[in-house]
């Protein structure tokens, strides 16, 4: 395993940086984002994406399941919890009402690698636009599902299965028994397997996209994630115009896709 998926103080930090140095600048075509906003991170974690819109003055909320990495968002927050500028839910979004809930709804919606974790995404993506203020947007960053780690096998204890490309797309039994014979606990192989079923290909994210009235408004691949310059020490790229005109092959080769979108 990567020892940053550990680490959570540098993982928050990561994820701050590659917001402000990304993130932000590929949402700043289509938003304002000098003008205050209602800012809303689904599966926010420690929340690290949300320091990075904190600092340009936007009110902030962040939704999280587990309820260990709410607790340390909200003392790496400690300070702007006390004063209302961010605040933390460890709930389901399924079990919550925006207005009743959260008060208010809000013009930008983020889900940083979080959609290729979430069951039945053609139903929650009718259910974020309950969520959204007229005219709110949603920015979707996502490991397409057939890129090298789309899997997330780097979160193996296995050193070599850590660092093993593309076998998460091996069919689910030949899978698993890899995973065992590798060593890996239970729960990690639990979880590599739910993966296995939630993972999202670029094809099937622009068709539920299409099946939920959403209109594209900015979207980018890239051949190196912009994550790797703070993991890996590998500067981001976007990727070829060659490669990203072909439906399928696109998925092999891109380790990530931005989007923003709004509902039609």
């Amino acid at each position: 395993m990567f020892e940053f998926h550990t680490d959570k103080a540098r993982y928050f930090n990561m994820q701050y940086k590659v917001t402000k140095e990304y993130v932000i600048p590929f949402l700043e075509d289509n938003i304002d984002l000098n003008q205050p906003m209602n800012v809303l991170e689904i599966g926010c974690a420690e929340a690290g994406v949300l320091k990075a819109f904190l600092e340009r003055g936007h009110n902030c909320t962040g939704i999280e399941l587990n309820d260990s990495r709410v607790k340390l968002a909200a003392q790496f927050f400690e300070k702007e919890v006390k004063e209302n500028k961010i605040r933390f839910l460890s709930r389901n979004i399924y079990d919550i009402d925006p207005e009743k809930d959260l008060a208010d709804k809000f013009d930008l919606i983020i889900l940083k690698d979080v959609i290729e974790h979430i069951h039945d995404q053609n139903r929650f993506m009718q259910v974020l636009k309950t969520f959204l203020k007229p005219n709110g947007k949603v920015f979707f960053g996502f490991p397409p599902w057939q890129m090298p780690f789309g899997g997330h096998q780097q979160i193996c204890q296995n050193k070599y299965l850590s660092k093993l490309p593309y076998f998460h797309l091996l069919p689910k039994p030949l899978y698993r028994g890899i995973l065992k014979l590798g060593k890996e606990s239970e729960g990690c192989i639990e979880d590599l397997i739910e993966i296995k079923d939630t993972g999202i290909s670029i094809e099937r994210f622009e068709r539920i996209l299409k099946d939920r009235r959403y209109t594209t408004l900015k979207k980018e691949l890239f051949l190196f994630n912009p994550i790797y310059e703070y993991k890996f020490n590998l500067k981001p790229k976007k990727q070829l115009a060659a490669v990203k005109g072909i439906p399928i092959v696109r998925n092999y080769l891109s380790t990530c896709a931005y989007y923003l979108v709004t509902p039609e």
